[in-house]
C-alpha cells in the first residue's frame, strides 16, 4: 500500500496488535508530546482519513458561513473586519502555516481547533467580498450562483479524484506553478491594474486551477500520500485544510465571474 520494501518490517503491525489488545484505546488524538499506538509510524495509514477530512472540511465551511453571516448583519463586527482586514489576512496565513508545518508537533486536536478558528476568520473576511458582490449587482443572485457552481464543480472534481486510475501527481506540479502565477496576478489586479476584464480572467483561471487541485488533493488523500504526517488523525486535519482551501477558492473565483457588475 505504501511502497514498503519486501524486507522492511511492517511499521503498523504493532499498532494493529495494540489495537487488538485494547480496542477501546484512543487513537492518536493527542496534543504535542503525546504518544499513541502509532507513535513510531513514519507514514499516516490511509484508512478512513479521507472520510474524516471531508467531515472536518464541511464543519469548517459551516463555521465560515456562520461567521460571514454574523459579520454581514452586525455593523460593529463589519466595521471591525474592515478596519483590521490586513491583520486578519496575516493571521489566517499564520494559522495555515502553523497547521501545515507543525501538525506532528502540536497534535491533531490542537490543529483541528486551529483549523476551525481559521475558518471563522476566513468567513469574516470573505463577508467583505460577498457584500461587495451584493452591492455591485443589487442582489444576492451572483453569490448564490457562485456557491452552487462551486459545490457542483467541487463535487465532480472530488468524485473524479476518487474513481480515476490516472496518476495526477504530475498535474500537481503544474497546478502549483499556475497557482503562484495566479496569486501574483491577483495582487497586481488588487493594487495596480484594477479592471473588470482582468478580474474576470483571474476568476476563470482560478476555477480551472482549483478544480484540478481538488481532484489532485482527493486522489492524494485516497492513496494515503501524506507520508510526512505521523498519524491518521493528523492526516485527516491536513486533508480537511486542503479541501477547504480548494472549495473556498473555487467559490471566490466563481464570485469574480458571476458576482460583480462590469458595466
Amino acid at each position: 500500500m505504501f511502497d514498503r520494501q519486501p524486507n522492511e518490517p511492517d511499521r503498523y503491525q504493532s499498532a494493529r496488535d495494540d489495537a487488538s489488545r485494547s480496542p477501546g484505546a484512543p487513537y492518536a488524538w493527542g496534543t504535542a508530546g503525546s504518544r499513541s499506538s502509532v507513535a513510531g509510524a513514519a507514514v499516516a495509514p490511509r484508512e478512513n482519513f479521507l472520510t474524516m477530512s471531508f467531515v472536518w472540511m464541511f464543519l469548517a465551511l459551516l463555521l465560515s458561513a456562520g461567521a460571514a453571516g454574523f459579520v454581514m448583519v452586525n455593523q460593529p463586527a463589519l466595521q471591525f473586519v474592515i478596519r483590521n482586514f490586513m491583520v486578519l489576512l496575516i493571521a489566517e496565513l499564520a494559522f495555515v502555516f502553523v497547521i501545515s508545518l507543525g501538525i506532528n508537533r502540536i497534535g491533531a486536536i490542537p490543529a483541528l481547533a486551529m483549523l476551525f478558528v481559521y475558518a471563522i476568520l476566513n468567513g469574516a473576511t470573505i463577508s467583505i467580498a460577498v457584500l461587495g458582490s451584493v452591492r455591485s449587482t443589487g442582489s444576492a443572485s451572483g453569490v448564490l450562483t457562485a456557491f452552487l457552481g462551486a459545490s457542483a464543480i467541487f463535487g465532480a472534481a472530488a468524485l473524479y479524484g476518487v474513481v480515476t486510475r490516472r496518476d495526477l501527481t504530475r498535474l500537481g506540479g503544474i497546478l502549483f506553478m499556475g497557482l503562484v502565477g495566479l496569486v501574483v496576478v491577483s495582487l497586481l489586479n488588487a493594487f495596480v491594474f484594477r479592471g473588470g476584464a482582468l478580474s474576470f480572467a483571474i476568476g476563470v483561471v482560478g476555477v480551472v486551477i482549483f478544480t484540478g487541485l481538488t481532484a489532485y488533493d482527493v486522489q492524494r488523500l485516497r492513496n494515503g500520500e501524506l507520508g510526512w504526517v505521523g498519524t491518521r488523525e493528523g492526516a485527516s486535519v491536513i486533508g480537511a485544510l486542503h479541501l477547504y482551501l480548494d472549495f473556498v477558492n473555487l467559490f471566490l473565483s466563481l464570485l469574480r465571474i458571476f458576482g460583480f457588475n462590469r458595466d
